[in-house]
């Protein structure tokens, strides 16, 4: 199986917006928090180590250089 990075959200509107609201009144602790028992949730839910590793590759980078994860375009 092979990591989908092409849209594929039924309602993505939707789940952004459900997604601040979660972070809604957080402080920077709790809102890393939340992040980090998002991604192990959806890391189990997935449950395929190769998928993981791809989506962790592909997190590094789509948005800049890979040997640098800091930076952006």
């Amino acid at each position: 199986m092979n990591l989908i990075t092409t849209p594929h959200l039924s309602a993505p509107d939707d789940f952004y917006e459900a997604l601040i609201d979660a972070h809604r009144d957080l402080t920077v602790a709790q809102s890393h928090a939340l992040n980090a028992r998002l991604v192990l949730l959806l890391a189990n839910h997935i449950g395929t180590q190769a998928v993981l590793e791809q989506a962790l590759n592909a997190a590094r980078t789509l948005h800049g250089d890979a040997s640098n994860p800091r930076t952006t375009p």
